[in-house]
C-alpha cells in the first residue's frame, strides 16, 4: 500500500499577528513536521472493511498523522495514546495482524476527566471500539458499539481485551519519564500572550513538537514511558 508522505513543515513566516483575519490568504496544502512520517505505523485487519470492499483483505494502516487529524493537534497525550494502543496490540497479537473491531477497550478514569476522552478517541480510531453510538453491526456481526467503557477499576490506564480469546493487557503512559524541556513553560506563556509575535508562536510550536518527536521516535519502545501488564 502506497502512503503519500506529508509535506515537511517549514519555519513559520514572521508576519503580523493579525494576518489570519478574515480575507487573509490561507495555505490549502497540509504541512506537518517531517518526523510524523517516521513514527511507528499500526496495521490492522478489519473484517467489516473487507466485507464492504473498503480495503483489500481488510488491511488498514494507521499512522500518527491519522491520530493528529482525529484530535486536531499533535501533543504528548495524543502520542502517548497512540503508543499505548500500539504496545497493547503487539502484546495481544504476537506475530499476527491485530483484528480491528474485535477488541474491548476500557479506561480507568471517567470520560470527562482530564484528557481521558482524547486518549479514548485515539484508541477507538485504531481498534474500532465504540460506545453506545457505535456501529450496530450487519446480520449480528461486526458490532462495534458497547466495546468502549470508562470508569473501570484497574491498575493501568487502559485495558485492551481480545473478544475471541478473552486475553487482556493493561497499559499506562508515564510522561514524567521523559524530562520536560526547561524553557517549554516560558515559551508557551509567550506564545499564548495576547498579540504574541509570530516568532514567539513559532519557537513554542517547534519546542512542543520536538517533545512529541522524542516520544514517538526516541522512546516508542521505552518501557519506562509506556508500560504493559498482562
Amino acid at each position: 500500500m502506497k502512503i503519500e508522505s506529508p509535506a515537511v513543515l517549514q519555519p513559520l513566516p514572521q508576519v503580523p499577528h493579525d494576518s489570519a483575519r478574515p480575507g487573509a490568504a490561507i495555505p490549502t496544502q497540509m504541512q506537518v513536521p517531517a518526523f510524523f512520517d517516521g513514527a511507528p505505523r499500526i496495521a490492522m485487519q478489519d473484517a467489516l472493511a473487507e466485507t464492504l470492499g473498503a480495503a483489500k483483505g481488510g488491511i488498514i494502516e494507521y499512522t500518527y498523522l491519522d491520530a493528529v487529524k482525529l484530535a486536531g493537534h499533535s501533543c504528548p497525550t495524543v502520542a502517548g495514546a497512540y503508543l499505548m494502543t500500539r504496545a497493547a496490540l503487539a502484546r495481544l497479537y504476537p506475530g499476527e495482524t491485530p483484528r480491528r473491531g474485535e477488541l474491548r477497550v476500557e479506561l480507568r478514569d471517567a470520560q470527562e476527566a482530564g484528557v481521558v476522552g482524547v486518549v479514548a478517541n485515539v484508541a477507538a480510531l485504531i481498534t474500532g471500539a465504540a460506545g453506545p453510538g457505535g456501529f450496530k453491526g450487519l446480520a449480528g456481526r461486526h458490532v462495534r458499539r458497547g466495546l468502549l467503557a470508562f470508569g473501570v477499576p484497574m491498575r493501568g490506564e487502559m485495558r485492551f481485551t481480545r473478544l475471541d480469546t478473552g486475553t487482556s493487557v493493561e497499559v499506562s503512559f508515564r510522561m514524567d519519564a521523559l524530562p520536560r524541556t526547561p524553557t517549554l513553560t516560558a515559551l508557551m506563556q509567550a506564545a499564548l500572550a495576547p498579540n504574541a509575535a509570530a516568532v514567539a508562536r513559532s519557537a513554542f510550536a517547534q519546542a512542543w513538537q520536538e517533545r512529541v518527536r522524542a516520544i514517538l521516535l526516541d522512546h516508542a519502545d521505552d518501557p519506562a514511558l509506556v508500560s504493559v501488564e498482562a
